[in-house]
């Protein structure tokens, strides 16, 4: 009897590693997602804001170091913290949000560093263009979350990329330097059917 025991305790070790290794959803919390953006204004200034309105999730295998990312953004919930600039913003000079109301993000979490991806390889569509967009993570980590107590991951990463090629060269005769800084701020809990229906 013992030769057959090792190899059945084996057997249940690597179904149990297997089981633990397992890729694990997350659902972006709307209330503390706020991709945020930085853009030039005639070299006097930098312009600020936010979105206030998102939506996605995130699927993460630490141990094997995989993962993926989708961010959808609604576009008409664009904030400067001024209501005139907000209603250009969304009108046919900038992004035409009747036309493109959602910009996306989704990407491969790539880089991992002791079970952490440091950035995130994928493509951003705004405006109706999509183009090949690159974030770095300054910060990644997941831990119990002190309330729900189910597990609950946080993130903040960063890219810059030139407006006019996707169509928004607003300004760009005025001399408005054309690059703009997208920060996503995210934290996410793990998906549960009270996640998912909210």
């Amino acid at each position: 009897m013992t030769r057959y025991r090792l190899p059945a305790l084996l057997a249940l070790s690597l179904a149990a590693t297997a089981a633990t290794a397992a890729e694990v959803v997350y659902v972006l919390e709307p209330e503390h997602t706020f991709p945020s953006f930085e853009a030039d204004h005639v070299g006097m200034s930098t312009w600020r804001g936010k979105f206030n309105r998102s939506r996605g999730e995130v699927r993460l295998d630490r141990e094997r170091g995989t993962g993926s990312v989708e961010v959808v953004v609604d576009a008409r919930s664009i904030d400067f913290g001024l209501d005139a600039l907000n209603d250009w913003a969304i009108g046919k000079d900038l992004l035409d949000t009747e036309r493109y109301p959602e910009a996306t993000y989704r990407g491969t979490l790539a880089g991992f560093r002791d079970g952490a991806p440091t950035r995130v390889e994928g493509e951003f569509t705004l405006h109706g263009v999509t183009r090949p967009l690159t974030l770095a993570i300054d910060r990644f980590n997941c831990q119990p979350h002190p309330i729900f107590k189910r597990d609950w991951c946080g993130a903040d990463a960063h890219a810059t990329f030139d407006r006019s090629e996707f169509g928004l060269d607003a300004g760009k005769e005025y001399g408005l330097d054309m690059d703009v800084t997208l920060r996503i701020q995210v934290e996410a809990n793990i998906k549960t059917e009270e996640t998912e229906a909210s």
